[in-house]
């Protein structure tokens, strides 16, 4: 049983955090959480890496270039889930099987070219290099996404209030923000794993330097 002080305990916390999913305050938890959600994954990748490259310093610029592009998709997302429970009404399984068809055929391609083309630009590439990038990396991205994604939306969609939904989404998007992270930068940690892999053997070859021997002879 829990005791009274413990219970007003989560009283009080709940009235904290139930204005953050209500009106005006939602979409801004939507946006933060977004953000703040591929900004961790981001971390996880970044500590993935260091375990590679023990010297390679951890890369805060690119966490927050992560956190600025899921800013940026949050209002998508918070408007996007509205639209589908308004068109397709209710969480009957044909209403929950449309809205997850909608959202892996127009929604996922929507954002993996949303993230590719801004992280690109962000990291400075031109909105062209971030979109043949896009399209480089298309159907390994689309084929893990239909792995993950329906059978998490199915649960989204039938269990969820519409208010819970991008919340939840964040949250189960850890580990595939660090899969995106991951997968954007792929090509430049191999590059530098093959660098320093490069230094080390050079290092090798070099071999200790001869000491140096004492002077003889009389002046």
């Amino acid at each position: 049983m829990i005791s009274q002080s413990s219970r007003q305990f989560l009283i009080r916390i709940a009235g904290y955090w139930k204005p953050l999913f209500k009106g005006r305050f939602l979409i801004v938890t939507n946006t933060v959480s977004c953000g703040g959600m591929l900004a961790a994954g981001d971390f996880l990748q970044q500590s993935r890496e260091r375990r590679r490259i023990p010297d390679r310093p951890r890369d805060w610029t690119r966490t927050g270039y992560m956190f600025a592009v899921g800013c940026s998709m949050g209002p998508f997302m918070h408007y996007w889930y509205g639209w589908l429970d308004k068109v397709f009404v209710g969480n009957a399984l044909p209403a929950v099987s449309k809205k997850v068809l909608t959202d892996q055929l127009v929604a996922s391609p929507t954002m993996g070219l949303w993230y590719f083309v801004g992280m690109g630009v962000m990291e400075g590439s031109t909105v062209l290099e971030g979109w043949e990038e896009f399209k480089g990396k298309f159907w390994e991205f689309y084929k893990a996404d239909w792995c993950v994604w329906p059978a998490a939306q199915m649960i989204n969609f039938y269990f969820l209030p519409a208010k819970y939904r991008v919340v939840y989404v964040n949250i189960i998007t850890l580990g595939w923000d660090t899969y995106l992270s991951y997968l954007k930068h792929r090509e430049s940690v191999q590059a530098a794993v093959e660098t320093s892999v490069e230094e080390q053997e050079m290092a090798v070859d070099k071999g200790p330097l001869p000491p140096v021997k004492p002077l003889t002879g009389e002046l």
